[in-house]
C-alpha cells in the first residue's frame, strides 16, 4: 500500500505526532524517553514561545493503516534573518526502516519550505538551540541522555539517499572523574579566579540561584551567538526555561561565577543523568516517574554536562578551568564516576581541549545534513 501523508491539525493528531516515538522504539535499551508532557506542550504554539519568531507544521506518514513515520518543518525567521538565510528545518524526524516512508516525509516537508521561499533545508534541528540536534551516526548502542536526539542506523542512510549532505558534526564524549581533581585544573582555576577578580558564587537551596538566571542566559547568548545554528533566546524563553528547570536542579552541580561587580561572568550546568530514571517511568511522571527521578539524583554513579559558557570578554583566560574545578567537587562528592559531554561541535576545539586532563573518550558523533532546494 502507498504512505499516505497526513499533516496533523488537530489536538489528537498532534498526541499521536509527539509520542510515535515511544512505540517505535518500545523495548530498545538506548532510547531515553522524554517526558511526555514536556514533549507534548514544547509542540503546541500556545505553550512554546518559539513560535514568536518560528512557522512549522507537523506530518505523520501512515502504510498500511499504521502510523510510519513522522517529520517536523520548521522556518525560524530570526535565524533567517541573523543569517541573511532562506533557509528551513527539518526535525522530529522518525520512520520505520522503508525508504518510501522516509523519502515522503523528507518530500513533504521539502515541498513546504520551496512553497515559503526557501532555497535550502538542514536538519535535524529544533526550534532553538536549546532542542535536540543531529542525527546520530556513531554510538548506536550507547545509552542517550535526556534532551538528545537518538535513533536506529538506518536513519543516516535513509536520509544521504533523499539527497541529503553533511552540514556539520557534533561529538560527544564520555569523560572519567578521577577521585582527585588533576592538579593543573585546581592550579589554573585559582590562578584565574584571582588574576580576574572574580569568585564563585555560594547558595544553598535551588531557588536562590532564581535571581541569577536571567543574567545566566544572557551569558549564553553572548557566548554562542556565532555558533552553528543558535539563535538567541527571547526573554519569553528565558522565563520559560527558568521557570520549568530552575526549581529541581542541584545547586552543587551548578557553578556560577560571578566578577568584581556580582555580574555572571560564567556559569556550568551538570545533573546527575536522568537516563535510567526515564527509561523505568517511560517518560512519565506517575504513578512511579518521580520516585525514579528523585532516587537518580540522590544515588548515581553519572552525570550529564548540558552547558558551559563564559562571557566574551572573559573567553581565554582560563575561566573554563574554574566551573571544571567546581563541578568536579561536586562529583566526588556524590560519588560520580562518569560524565556525558553531551553535544559539541566536531571543530570546537576549545571545548574539547579542556578533556585533556581525564580519560575521554569519544563515543557518539551527530550530524547535521543540508539540501539545496
Amino acid at each position: 500500500m502507498a504512505v499516505q501523508i497526513k499533516e496533523v491539525t488537530t489536538p489528537h493528531e498532534l498526541k499521536k505526532f509527539a509520542f510515535y516515538p515511544y512505540s517505535l522504539f518500545n523495548g530498545n535499551r538506548y532510547w531515553v524517553p522524554p517526558l511526555r508532557t514536556d514533549e507534548l506542550n514544547y509542540l503546541r504554539k500556545e505553550k512554546n514561545p518559539a513560535f514568536d519568531f518560528c512557522d512549522a507544521k507537523y506530518w505523520l506518514a501512515l502504510k498500511n493503516g499504521k502510523i510510519a513515520g513522522r517529520v517536523a518543518g520548521i522556518i525560524n525567521k530570526r535565524f533567517n534573518e541573523k543569517w541573511n538565510a532562506k533557509v528551513a528545518r527539518f526535525g522530529w524526524l522518525d520512520f520505520i526502516d522503508d525508504p518510501e516512508v522516509s523519502s515522503a516525509l523528507l518530500n513533504t516537508v521539502e515541498t513546504w519550505a520551496r512553497s515559503a521561499g526557501m532555497n535550502h533545508i538542514h536538519g535535524p534541528l529544533g526550534f532553538t538551540d536549546m532542542d535536540g540536534e543531529g542525527t546520530l551516526i556513531e554510538g548506536f548502542d550507547e545509552v542517550s541522555t535526556l534532551g538528545s536526539i537518538y535513533n536506529y542506523p538506518y536513519y543516516p542512510e535513509h536520509i544521504v539517499h533523499a539527497g541529503y549532505m553533511k552540514d556539520t558534526d557534533w561529538v560527544e564524549f564520555e569523560v572519567t572523574m578521577h577521585p582527585e581533581i588533576p592538579e593543573k585544573i585546581k592550579r589554573i582555576a585559582e590562578i584565574a579566579l584571582e588574576r580576574n577578580h572574580l569568585k564563585v558564587l555560594t547558595v544553598r537551596k535551588a531557588k536562590e540561584m532564581i535571581p541569577y538566571g536571567k543574567e545566566i542566559f544572557a551569558v549564553l547568548n553572548s557566548a554562542y551567538k556565532d555558533l552553528y545554528g543558535f539563535v538567541e533566546l527571547s526573554d519569553k524563553q528565558v522565563d520559560m526555561y527558568i521557570k520549568q528547570y530552575f526549581g529541581f536542579i542541584l545547586p552543587e552541580f551548578v557553578p556560577v561565577v560571578l566578577d568584581a561587580q556580582n555580574r555572571v561572568a560564567a556559569f556550568g550546568i551538570a545533573m546527575p543523568s536522568l537516563s535510567h530514571a526515564m527509561l523505568k517511568s517511560n517518560g512519565r511522571l506517575f504513578p512511579f516517574g518521580v520516585f525514579y527521578i528523585l532516587k537518580a539524583l540522590k544515588n548515581n554513579r553519572k552525570a550529564d554536562l548540558y552547558l558551559t559558557a563564559v562571557r566574551p570578554d572573559l573567553q581565554n583566560k582560563g575561566i573554563n578551568a574554574i566551573l571544571i574545578y567546581e563541578m568536579h567537587k561536586a562529583f566526588i562528592k556524590h560519588n560520580i564516576q562518569k560524565v556525558e559531554t553531551n553535544r559539541e561541535l566536531e571543530d570546537n576545539a576549545k571545548i574539547q581541549a579542556q578533556w585533556r586532563f581525564y580519560d575521554a573518550r569519544q563515543h557518539k558523533r551527530r550530524r547535521c545534513y543540508k539540501k539545496v532546494l
